[in-house]
């Protein structure tokens, strides 16, 4: 029986309570700033409005770790990184720096513009801090984290590896599937751009950890995302581990990464090591 990519797809459908969900993510990353009198704000990464990250630093910083860069969902068309200041939280504890990221979005801008500002803002970061970058995203930002994770860097231009690990979080790994739903109304791929896209045909660095977490609750197209990124990447010879959390949906997967104790933040500290 044909898979409805719809109804597999459209997590604010799936899941009805989303709205209450994501309210309290904006509730918690405007607490989580104003406790932050020593966060810097809205630092440029390029030139354009949205060109902007906020940088959380660890209180007590863990000397050589790399810097986090925390990348939002929203199918590539809606947020932006004030509804994420929180993700810092959990990993800050652990003495790690965490960047919250803002980039342009669809239809105003493609998909592959989206891409090269998440590289051009882990350069920047890199450039600045003289540190490697940790990404980790949610939806979209898990399809972006993949994307670092995978890009070429070297032909990039950097004589040295920019990327210490990533942590994929219900990411998009295979794009064609989109073509045919809602959500391409607004990104407007093509085939040959979703295939383009896709970071699950990309090449790895070959040793690079990476771990992609879905949440148990999530559609069947999600689990099979996360599986297939987990063993064509373990193939190609990056280290890669899934990660499934029980219960946990497409918007309540985050919540745990805002906790310094969370069995998740103590994955993404693992990482960082």
């Amino acid at each position: 029986m044909p898979i409805d990519l719809e109804v597999e797809y459209n997590n604010r459908a799936r899941v009805p309570e989303h709205p209450a969900v994501m309210a309290g993510w904006a509730a918690d990353a405007a607490a989580f700033r104003a406790s932050r009198p020593d966060a810097q704000l809205d630092q440029a990464y390029g030139q354009g409005e949205r060109h902007r990250y906020d940088l959380f630093p660890a209180p007590t910083p863990r000397p050589g770790a790399p810097v986090l860069l925390f990348i939002h969902g929203g199918y590539w068309q809606a947020l932006d990184k004030s509804w994420a200041s929180h993700m810092a939280r959990g990993a800050n504890a652990h003495g790690l720096d965490v960047a919250v990221m803002s980039y342009d979005l669809c239809p105003a801008v493609q998909l592959g513009d989206i891409v090269d500002q998440a590289i051009l803002c882990a350069r920047e970061l890199h450039k600045r801090t003289g540190r490697m970058v940790l990404p980790f995203g949610h939806s979209a930002g898990g399809h972006l984290a993949a994307c670092l994770a995978g890009a070429n860097w070297s032909w990039i231009g950097e004589a040295k590896p920019v990327i210490a690990a990533a942590m994929p979080i219900s990411g998009l790994f295979h794009l064609s599937p989109l073509l045919q739903t809602s959500v391409n109304k607004a990104v407007g791929m093509d085939v040959g751009a979703a295939s383009r896209m896709s970071p699950l045909v990309w090449t790895p660095p070959v040793g690079l950890k990476v771990t992609a977490v879905v949440g148990g609750d999530e559609s069947s197209e999600y689990h099979r995302q996360t599986r297939a990124l987990v063993e064509c990447w373990g193939a190609a010879g990056a280290e890669t581990k899934e990660i499934v959390v029980p219960g946990a949906n497409h918007f309540t997967i985050i919540l745990p990464f805002a906790d310094p104790q969370s069995a998740l933040t103590a994955e993404l500290v693992a990482l960082a090591t």
